[in-house]
């Protein structure tokens, strides 16, 4: 038997399927292959926020349901909220760093990039909270792969904000001059998380997958993704949420979580934080986590800032 696994074709997605692509073959004996995808999202060089809900999935969803692959490797800050009952996420793998990063021109970090400087983001969650930094930056949409982006700095730009996890997993992270606190910049939802998906009918690879499962790691992403789902905001909203783990104490199958998350205005003028702490043994408790945090953070009035 050999198993196809289902990618996005960009130097990126390639790199990361073909790491999750070797769990596969070791954990389950069989031949894997390579299929890349093309996504409406490699496609166009229109703002992500104006292509609608999962740019970057539909067509490995798809491929999974017309039986061409039998697991798509997906990103998973880049999947809708909502799971389609004929498919189904049996892994999570060990998750990659999630924190945002800066390329910067002549090695600098946020503090050394003086008001006037022009840095790149394609996201709105980074754009507000740069903004909100009040440093007097010019902050420039940009679209693009790794390689484009970063080729710009220097160029046209004083410095890009991207995903840490995408420069590690092309061996890229001697490039990267600041890796970003949390505190000053907190990640997507799942940001670093890979997921990966078979047809809920396919209970053998559906199996075989469940071995490379990370608790922590799909804990984690299964927290902020719930709020993401509870503020209905999609993934390239200004909401930001990260949960640090630790093994509980009281039980070596749970993992305590310390979950934190932010709505911003656009214009960085306005941020709403909040945390929570608990210890889950589940990915429902998980979820049950994080739309209390979003529930308090609605309750603190950010729906003014979704709107």
């Amino acid at each position: 038997m050999t198993i196809r696994v289902g990618t996005r074709g960009s130097k990126l997605a390639m790199a990361q399927t073909g790491h999750a692509a070797e769990q596969i073959e070791r954990v389950s004996g069989e031949a894997v292959k390579l299929v890349p995808i093309t996504t409406t999202g490699d496609t166009s060089s229109a703002p992500v926020t104006e292509l609608g809900v999962g740019v970057f999935v539909n067509q490995l969803r798809q491929a999974l349901r017309d039986d061409e692959i039998d697991v798509a490797v997906h990103s998973f800050k880049d999947l809708p909220t909502a799971q389609p009952d004929d498919l189904v996420i049996p892994a999570v793998p060990a998750r990659q760093d999630p924190r945002d990063c800066l390329i910067a021109s002549e090695g600098r970090t946020l503090d050394d990039l003086p008001p006037g400087s022009r840095i790149g983001t394609g996201s709105p969650r980074r754009m507000s909270q740069l903004r909100a930094l009040d440093r007097g930056w010019e902050i420039v949409p940009i679209r693009g792969n790794i390689d484009s982006r970063s080729a710009r700095v220097g160029n046209d730009l004083d410095a890009v904000v991207l995903a840490a996890a995408g420069l590690r997993r092309v061996g890229r992270e001697s490039d990267i001059t600041q890796s970003i606190d949390p505190l000053t910049m907190l990640p997507a939802p799942a940001q670093g998380a890979l997921a990966l998906e078979c047809r809920k009918a396919d209970k053998t690879n559906s199996a075989i997958l469940y071995k490379l499962n990370d608790r922590y790691a799909h804990f984690a992403a299964t927290a902020e993704r719930a709020v993401l789902a509870r503020l209905e905001a999609g993934c390239t909203a200004p909401v930001a949420a990260l949960a640090d783990t630790s093994e509980a104490d009281t039980d070596p199958e749970a993992v305590d979580l310390y979950l934190r998350a932010l709505v911003a205005a656009e214009d960085g003028s306005r941020i709403d934080r909040n945390s929570v702490t608990a210890t889950v043994s589940s990915p429902e408790e998980a979820f049950a986590l994080g739309t209390r945090l979003a529930d308090e953070l609605l309750d603190g009035g950010v729906a003014d800032l979704l709107a």
